[in-house]
């Protein structure tokens, strides 16, 4: 875990930088070809980025991979579709829904300590399914 977080921060970082040209990107290849964007370079580049912050972000908390998943899709219900403020916004929003199920787990069972990941999957799936619905 020690050997991964600088890496997993600088990978933020440049997620935080270039959500300008995420942006730009939802608007259309020619048209980010037309502003200037060297489309297939930032979406290998991205890419490479989104790996890494998934493989540390796995690597220190296991598998609650369906945090992942749903928290962007809160975060985007919340604060719209703007990736200079989603990105911030599943951030904290991810950190304050790992911490209070957390502390439901250990509390909610006072002898007996849940596993957090359960609770975590029953208030997601029906998250999930809530997105998966209003999709079709």
């Amino acid at each position: 875990m020690a050997m991964i977080w600088p890496y997993s921060l600088g990978a933020g970082v440049l997620a935080l930088l270039s959500a300008g040209y995420i942006n730009i990107l939802q608007l259309g290849d020619e048209v980010a070809k037309g502003l200037g964007v060297r489309v297939e370079l930032t979406r290998v580049l991205l890419t490479a980025v989104a790996a890494l912050l998934a493989a540390s972000a796995v690597s220190v908390v296991g598998l609650l991979g369906f945090v992942g998943l749903i928290v962007p899709h809160a975060a985007r219900l919340m604060v719209g579709s703007d990736y200079r403020f989603m990105l911030p916004a599943s951030a904290l929003l991810g950190i304050a829904l790992v911490t209070i199920c957390d502390t439901i787990a250990r509390s909610a069972f006072a002898p007996v300590e849940l596993p957090v990941g359960i609770l975590m999957a029953a208030m997601g799936a029906p998250f999930f399914l809530f997105l998966l619905r209003r999709e079709l």
